[in-house]
């Protein structure tokens, strides 16, 4: 497992490639962001390929996958975004999967998953993971249509793809479901990337609830090889958060 730090939250409002320094700064390899569309990717790729990073995960264009009005222009904005993560060397797209429509809830997954299964011959074709994910519904996200883990699993098992995994955020499904070590252990080979954050608040690590050095100690323990993606707004200067994570 290796840290990747998500600099469009741990450095909200800051000079992004500041936050890439200080990344390298604190021993750490990789990093990830939100939105590339609204970024200088050519700065991108020269910083990154200075300070020898590697971009662990971004996001792919916020299209639903459960209204099927809206899946031609997700294949698009995913087509764009493939383009995009090739120039950065990335190898992982995130993907959130759009509001609840208001609809039977068995319709929207149907739309949801034949949005899904659209899209997996260009993932296939272009050596690309997409990794869906669930959001919390209950402070953060009030609306989202994927908040359970379950689902989420269900959804990546029935995807048909090794192309298509879950973004297992363990803030969001702490605030779900809890169960977060159980979780991940039954259901580890279809998690393509992490998201970690202390709760409540969302801050650094270290702080709240969840006891993260036992949910790294399980997850090493799996054998996952990922990116632990840190998303979290620190309170303290983010580069001594970074510095005092478990190793």
């Amino acid at each position: 497992m290796n840290y990747s730090v998500c600099i469009d939250a741990l450095y909200h409002g800051k000079d992004f490639v500041e936050g890439m320094r200080e990344t390298k700064e604190a021993g750490l390899d990789a990093f990830e962001f939100w939105s590339w569309w609204d970024k200088d990717l050519d700065q991108i790729v020269e910083e990154k390929e200075k300070l020898g990073l590697t971009v662990a995960a971004m996001c792919t264009k916020f299209f639903s996958l459960v209204d099927p009005k809206e899946h031609k222009s997700y294949l698009a904005g995913l087509e764009e975004s493939i383009a995009a993560a090739k120039k950065l060397g990335c190898k992982t797209l995130i993907s959130q999967v759009g509001a609840d429509t208001g609809e039977a809830r068995e319709k929207q997954y149907a739309a949801l998953l034949q949005g899904v299964k659209k899209v997996v011959p260009v993932l296939e074709e272009n050596g690309i993971t997409l990794v869906l994910e669930p959001l919390n519904t209950a402070v953060d996200h009030a609306g989202y249509y994927l908040s359970s883990s379950k689902e989420a699993f269900l959804l990546a098992k029935e995807a048909g793809s090794e192309n298509v995994k879950i973004l297992f955020d363990i803030y969001h499904q702490q605030i779900t479901e809890g169960d977060v070590i159980r979780s991940i252990r039954e259901n580890i080979s279809l998690i393509g990337h992490f998201h970690a954050a202390g709760n409540p608040g969302r801050h650094e690590i270290d702080t709240g609830e969840l006891n993260y050095p036992n949910i790294f100690r399980v997850i090493q323990e799996t054998g996952y090889t990922g990116y632990m993606g840190l998303e979290y707004f620190p309170v303290k200067p983010a580069l001594e958060g970074l510095q005092k994570l478990p190793r």
